[in-house]
């Protein structure tokens, strides 16, 4: 006889001596217990039926520990390994971590017979116990963890452990404990398939894992694309409005006067021929006006799209800006080489307009504008040891060029004198390279340390 029917065998006559022995203390000593005798008694007649159904529902809670007898007895477990390999299928197929797990390890425990088995988790350097069965009682302590599978076997109650491999990439492990039983040749097969399918598990929800932050990933970068349009467009209208007030200013009262000299001497040949060397006095002077016109023209034209830093780079740009004034300028450092249009442009604009309010009067001592490239960024510093400004006159000159600078992932702060070891000046920033960044809103205004 095999060892299913000695158990089946074993199981009936457990159960069958238990029913019989409810029955016979029901039925023969029922009377005694409820204080009367007598056959003819209508209670004794129900007396009977009143112990089967006791004896019908007793099974109930009865049978699980009478399986659990006979399994120790014989050894002998009704579920299948082939049974617990359908269950194990039907846990992966749930495709949540959350899901499968706990149902896992029930399989585990039930295909092998175990008393205790746990699905182990590598995370980082180390295995999380993630699901148990029987499941403990939490007592609101730190999870349980070991550092390596060899300190996991060495664990008590564990007696066979079967690492969880996606190539050569430990994911998890499995692990069962059989204090009370010899681990056989078929539970370290059922282990193994399990394992193996707690591979494919664990592989799926990595790579739904990794899909979903790819999703996430190209949704940030819509949103910084949409972002950095709207910063260009804002850069776009600050330039607009920086050449129309640049026109207003430098233009208006020079052409004012221009056309006054010129009526002037149109009004002088016509009514008085006699003072011709009156106009032509005023010609010449309305031609040097001309000409101061069309040379601030020159220059305005320089500052909206310089052919110099298109060709030569924005050093020698400022270079040409800074023969216009009437200060001294010094130009040092370099940016290592040429970079993005975008990039160089923002650092001319910024550094020409710090320029023009540092040195549009004489004054004495130099500017020094030190050019550098580390870090990722690309960098420009003025120095001012003898300043003619304010420090709130600066702000407000570069207000309209650090907005260019934001819209590029870059930034401007000023540097506030404080005595000869630290003059005034400015330093501005911007990635060497151009990418979406997503401003968190601030930015807009100067940084001062």
């Amino acid at each position: 006889m095999n060892r299913t029917s000695v158990a089946r065998v074993l199981r009936a006559a457990m159960v069958a001596c238990g029913v019989a022995a409810l029955l016979l203390l029901l039925v023969d000593c029922g009377p005694l217990l409820l204080g009367y005798s007598g056959a003819g008694s209508g209670s004794a007649v129900l007396l009977p039926f009143v112990a089967v159904g006791v004896c019908a529902v007793g099974l109930g809670f009865v049978l699980p520990r009478v399986d659990a007898a006979v399994g120790r007895l014989t050894h002998h477990r009704e579920v299948t390994p082939y049974s617990a390999l359908a269950a194990a299928a039907a846990r992966i197929r749930a495709g949540s971590l959350e899901q499968a797990l706990p149902g896992l390890a029930q399989v585990l425990a039930d295909g092998t017979g175990a008393t205790r088995a746990v699905v182990w988790l590598a995370v980082g350097d180390r295995l999380v116990a993630a699901a148990e069965h029987p499941p403990r009682v939490s007592t609101g302590s730190d999870e349980e963890h070991v550092p390596n599978l060899a300190v996991l076997l060495a664990r008590p109650g564990t007696d066979h452990v079967v690492p969880v491999l996606d190539g050569a990439e430990l994911r998890a492990a499995l692990a069962i404990g059989k204090p009370d039983a010899p681990i056989t040749p078929a539970d370290q097969r059922l282990v193994q398939d399990v394992a193996n399918g707690a591979a494919l598990l664990l592989r799926g929800v990595a790579q739904n894992a990794e899909l979903a932050e790819r999703v996430r990933r190209a949704d940030d970068l819509a949103t910084q694309l949409d972002d950095s349009r709207q910063r260009l467009s804002q850069a776009r209208e600050v330039e607009r409005r920086r050449l129309v007030m640049e026109l207003a200013h430098a233009t208006g009262d020079r052409l004012a006067a221009l056309r006054a000299e010129v009526d002037r001497a149109h009004g002088a040949l016509e009514c008085r021929p006699e003072v011709a060397a009156a106009a032509h006095e005023a010609l010449v002077r309305a031609r040097g006006g001309l000409d101061e016109l069309l040379d601030r023209f020159r220059v305005i034209a320089r500052g909206v799209y310089p052919a110099v830093l298109r060709d030569q780079g924005p050093a020698a740009a400022l270079d040409e800006v800074a023969t216009d004034l009437p200060r001294p300028v010094r130009l040092t450092g370099s940016l290592g080489g040429r970079l993005d249009w975008e990039i160089e442009s923002g650092l001319y604009y910024v550094t020409a307009a710090a320029l023009h309010a540092l040195a549009g009067r004489p004054a004495e001592g130099e500017l020094v504008v030190a050019f550098g490239r580390a870090d990722g960024r690309a960098t420009v510093r003025i120095d001012d040891a003898a300043p003619d400004v304010t420090p709130d006159r600066l702000r407000t000159a570069l207000a309209d060029d650090v907005e260019r600078l934001v819209a590029l992932g870059g930034d401007l702060e000023l540097i506030l004198p404080d005595g000869p070891e630290r003059p005034l000046g400015m330093r501005a920033w911007v990635p060497d390279h151009l990418e979406p960044v997503v401003e968190s809103g601030a930015g807009a205004e100067l940084g001062v340390r």
